[in-house]
């Protein structure tokens, strides 16, 4: 059972956890770097292309729901992860240590969230499948018929179901940050010394 417990640990909470911190401590490396350089000035604009990187990362949201029709969804899948990570963290850079702006705290908190609620479903999703994906083989092994199989993995079935729910979430969450983005943005371009 400690055995189990280890390999849980390593293979489904410890992924996640270093994802985030990944995440943070690249931020912190990125931001410290344009302090010793001197180019903290690079940081202000880092959020036009973190936010452009955010944005395409979308690709992925609009095959899943049919609005395009060209990609394979696994590797656009790939690439949202990819993108909205990368995204994230020049976003995190933009943000700094620099708490001048209330509206654009909001939205890398909310895109914070975003993130790990991302992550969250990424991991709670694979861990989901591979344990319906085993339980329904060890059933086969036992020579059960699809009838059978259907009847005895009804309810891990119905549980994954749920799991694959966990979009719902997600997506109001990403709206939220959107809104804050966005909102950040107009106040920027309207408060702007454009001098």
């Amino acid at each position: 059972m400690a055995t189990l417990k280890a390999h849980l640990f390593s293979r489904e909470v410890l992924p996640f956890y270093l994802s985030l911190l990944a995440l943070a401590v690249a931020a912190l490396l990125c931001d410290a770097a344009l302090h010793l350089l001197g180019a903290v000035w690079v940081g202000r604009w880092l959020g036009i292309p973190g936010v452009v990187l955010i944005v395409l990362s979308l690709v992925y949201s609009a095959r899943k729901r049919k609005r395009i029709a060209w990609g394979k969804p696994a590797t656009l899948l790939r690439w949202h992860e990819y993108l909205a990570w990368a995204g994230s963290l020049l976003v995190l850079v933009h943000a700094g240590i620099h708490f001048n702006a209330i509206l654009g705290w909001l939205a890398v908190w909310a895109m914070l969230v975003n993130v790990a609620s991302g992550l969250t479903g990424k991991f709670l999703l694979e861990r989901a499948r591979r344990r319906l994906e085993a339980a329904r083989a060890q059933l086969r092994a036992q020579g059960l018929t699809p009838e059978q199989l259907a009847e005895r993995t009804y309810w891990d079935s119905l549980t994954f179901d749920a799991v694959t729910q966990w979009r719902s979430v997600h997506f109001p969450i990403t709206l939220a940050f959107a809104v804050l983005a966005v909102g950040h943005i107009l106040a920027v371009m309207l408060f702007w010394s454009w001098r």
